[in-house]
């Protein structure tokens, strides 16, 4: 084999052998067989994951994955070490396909035209808000349905601090839907005690996430179902209504009879600029193919020409209050979409 032409013919000088002409594999490994985890929890890069025969793990993404490709309530299958001990690290190696993914659009300047995703594989969401202190926001109360059905979400309202308000008319909102709501109250005395023990037998089993403004007692339902949690109670600020956060990470804590409780971050808004219109409709099944017989591009709106709804409501109690409630999800989620901060 010929030397290769250097330009020179001083022996001092070292030539860098030249690039291999063979080109890198594309194949990946196959990690079908992986064992298959949890993820309830994310913390500065690391990801804490219960593992197929209830480990706790500490694990680090592979870095295939990408950034930010990986939330609470993922499966992901993993490598490693999956013994659990301290100072151990397991590898998440792949992210299995979502059933349901929960996210929110962001309103502020930074971030106005993003989508976060919040949680992924969730079954319910709860939307926890209090009778008083802080006050009923229906507005919230609306978004976030409107949120669920987009995320293909079980609702549930569960209204705390009964002892302290009058839930009627948020009742009232709710049923309007055929949303199941519960009424809880802190105070042993109060006929609405039992409500906790009824959100308790009604998630058992499955994967639910928390949504709520800060102080609207989400902690203090958690240490009511969950009496391991210990979880901080925040107090609320007498001048602006508004909670304190005591959560500050996105959370699954395992509920004593099967299943999991996501717990978030006390939230100021919930944005929607993501969410087609359709979704909501498609959410109930009466009205899906009503729909279809509207003029195209039909808001549903109370002035809409020849909108189906109103014929199919009639004079009947129940289709009216349906279709009325349908338009206040899809009226709240124009003003959120126009005008974020003021719905």
């Amino acid at each position: 084999m010929s030397r290769r032409d250097i330009g020179t013919d001083d022996p001092r000088v070292r030539v860098r052998p030249g690039k291999r002409s063979r080109p890198r594999t594309k194949i990946r490994p196959d990690y079908s067989d992986a064992p298959l985890g949890r993820v309830i929890g994310v913390d500065r890069g690391r990801y804490h994951v219960i593992s197929p025969d209830d480990t706790p793990l500490v694990a680090v993404k592979a870095r295939e994955l990408g950034r930010g490709a990986i939330v609470v309530g993922d499966r992901v299958r993993l490598t490693g070490d999956l013994s659990g001990t301290k100072d151990t690290l397991a590898r998440i190696v792949e992210v299995d396909e979502r059933d349901t993914v929960l996210r929110r659009s962001g309103e502020d300047a930074d971030t106005k035209g993003r989508e976060k995703t919040i949680v992924a594989n969730a079954d319910n969401m709860v939307i926890v808000t209090a009778m008083t202190n802080p006050p009923v926001r229906p507005g919230f109360i609306d978004r976030c349905l409107v949120a669920a059905y987009d995320a293909h979400l079980q609702p549930i309202v569960c209204l705390t601090k009964a002892d302290l308000g009058d839930p009627d008319n948020v009742l009232d909102l709710c049923r309007s839907l055929g949303v199941h709501t519960i009424v809880a109250s802190n105070d042993v005395n109060h006929p609405a005690h039992s409500g906790y023990r009824e959100l308790a037998d009604l998630v058992s089993g499955e994967l639910s996430v928390l949504i709520g403004h800060s102080g609207v007692g989400k902690s203090t339902l958690i240490n009511a179902i969950i009496p391991s949690a210990n979880r901080s109670i925040g107090d609320v600020n007498s001048v602006t209504g508004r909670g304190r956060h005591t959560s500050t990470s996105v959370e699954a804590l395992a509920l004593p009879g099967g299943g999991w409780i996501i717990d978030t971050p006390g939230v100021r808004g919930f944005g929607l600029a993501h969410v087609d219109p359709s979704t909501v409709i498609d959410a109930f099944d009466e009205l899906r193919e009503v729909a279809e017989e509207c003029p195209r591009g039909c808001p549903h709106f109370d002035d809409s020409l020849d909108c189906a709804f109103d014929q199919w409501a009639g004079h009947v109690p129940y289709r009216k209050n349906r279709v009325e409630s349908i338009r206040r999800l899809l009226e709240s989620l124009k003003a959120a979409q126009e005008k974020p901060w003021e719905s």
